[in-house]
């Protein structure tokens, strides 16, 4: 089998802002990830700004007290694109509503649905809850009706709400003009 020929990139790694998230996300400061790897505080700034590059002997003692593994320094971050054209339809049930999952399918901990309302659409004559943790409904465009057991919220363009996902509701479009609906699902294992 012939090997492929790789050809070496110029273009350096930027590992220093990821060691510096990974060294904040821990609360640390500098100068208690230079008492922890022997290393001086100076030496670690640059380190953070990409103006000198670690050793592997030092980078293994930095990833040991950041509690990371090299190749997440190294790893490109899993971000993914969807298209308008290619977001999957979705029924969530309701009258006049269209809806599209905006998110991966594969992403379980928050969902985006952008759901487009014709007047006087509605959702479920019985209240309803989802199954996430938080629920977060933006109104991009018109009016809109949301319905809690005994209490009725009058939302305009701009406004948002947040509530847990269990809480029963439903909704309408009270308009004669389409509206447009941005539902966030956050998941019990990303809040």
């Amino acid at each position: 089998m012939k090997a492929l020929p790789v050809e070496p990139s110029n273009s350096p790694v930027a590992i220093g802002p990821r060691i510096r998230l990974a060294r904040q996300a821990r609360r640390m400061t500098i100068e208690q990830v230079a008492d922890a790897t022997g290393l001086t505080k100076g030496f670690l700034s640059r380190v953070e700004r990409d103006l000198t590059s670690p050793s592997v002997a030092s980078l293994l003692t930095l990833c040991q007290v950041l509690s990371i593994s090299i190749g997440d320094l190294f790893t490109a971050p899993d971000t993914q694109l969807i298209r308008w054209v290619d977001a999957p339809a979705i029924n969530l049930g309701g009258n006049g509503i269209t809806e599209r999952l905006a998110t991966p399918r594969t992403e379980r901990r928050v969902q985006q649905i952008r759901a487009v309302i014709a007047p006087h659409g509605s959702g479920e004559a019985e209240l309803y809850s989802v199954d996430c943790d938080v629920e977060v409904l933006h109104v991009a465009q018109g009016s809109f009706v949301l319905i809690f057991d005994g209490e009725t919220m009058e939302l305009t363009e701009g406004d948002t709400v947040t509530f847990p996902g269990q809480e029963p509701h439903s909704w309408r479009n009270p308009g004669d003009a389409e509206a447009v609906v941005l539902w966030t699902l956050v998941s019990p294992a990303a809040s």
